[in-house]
């Protein structure tokens, strides 16, 4: 095997700096028409952006962003990083979007366009607001401001008010293609060895791949199967899988798509309380993903 560039060394940007968007066409297609068309037929002011996490719903947000607002003060971005508590100081490392972000964001709009350009609000991501933030956000919805275009990422739609759905025009974003993803690997990871198991692992989704190659977990997927696969491995060899996936919460979920690779639907359910279990009764995650393996050993 080839050896793996360190993933230190990978540059993966931020959507707000990245001007590549690779698919999509047909969604930023739809919003250019009706951008170009407003004045004989006026735009909806809220777009929602909906889809698998890491497929580009935020690259392409920032893309449709910077062709509609005027100047850097029309532009009002609510994220984790931007969050902020009660007192006003940051806090991005919470759980969820506060409605103190939500509101602060409110009354700096408030302010804003006094040149009478566009002004832009987007939310990344509805999913993460809390339900009093969603409850503010449904109250600006409901009579949405003059020359103002909200794009709101959403990575699972059924997470979403209602109310607030049914404000906004969804667009349903789909999963890149296998050449899509070797095309953003060879952009952004031109040494990198991407195996074409990894991309069929990413389920279309670039984000995906950048995390596991931020964390390893591409060469532990890779040992995984091949650990399955070989009719020779041990007790011993299965645990020393176990205890590299036990080292990152995030990788748990590799056993699923192991299942799924073999074609195990009858263990699927039974291993995701499994892996369910390991964080909620603080087991020894070692031992709960071990006994996982074994089990998909005994079914090959």
């Amino acid at each position: 095997m080839a050896p793996r560039k360190s993933a230190n060394t990978y540059n993966f940007p931020n959507p707000i700096d990245n001007p590549e968007l690779v698919g999509h066409n047909d969604v930023l297609g739809d919003f250019v028409t009706a951008w170009q068309g407003r004045d004989a037929h006026p735009i909806h002011p809220v777009w929602m952006l909906t889809g698998p996490r890491g497929i580009g719903k935020a690259t392409l947000a920032y893309k449709i962003a910077k062709m509609v607002y005027g100047n850097v003060g029309d532009f009002f971005i609510i994220d984790m990083a931007r969050n902020i508590d009660k007192d006003g100081k940051p806090k991005p490392d919470g759980k969820s979007i506060s409605v103190y972000t939500v509101r602060a964001m409110i009354e700096k709009m408030q302010m804003s366009s006094m040149s009478g350009d566009w002004r832009v609000i987007l939310i990344d991501s509805v999913d993460e607001l809390n339900i009093a933030a969603s409850n503010a956000l449904l109250k600006l919805l409901e009579e949405p401001p003059a020359k103002t275009l909200f794009l709101l990422i959403v990575h699972q739609l059924a997470n979403v008010l209602p109310t607030v759905r049914s404000r906004a025009r969804v667009e349903k974003m789909r999963p890149l293609t296998i050449a899509q993803l070797r095309e953003l690997c060879n952009r952004f990871m031109p040494d990198a060895n991407v195996s074409d198991e990894t991309l069929r692992l990413a389920n279309g989704s670039f984000g995906r791949i950048a995390n596991l190659k931020k964390s390893g977990g591409d060469a532990i997927y890779d040992d995984l199967i091949n650990c399955l696969r070989n009719p020779r491995s041990t007790s011993a060899d299965m645990m020393a899988i176990a205890k590299k996936i036990a080292s990152d919460p995030a990788l748990h979920g590799i056993l699923l798509d192991a299942i799924a690779a073999f074609g195990l639907a009858d263990l699927y359910p039974a291993a995701t309380h499994a892996i369910a279990d390991i964080a909620r009764v603080n087991l020894e995650p070692e031992t709960g993903l071990f006994k996982i393996i074994t089990q998909i050993k005994k079914c090959l």
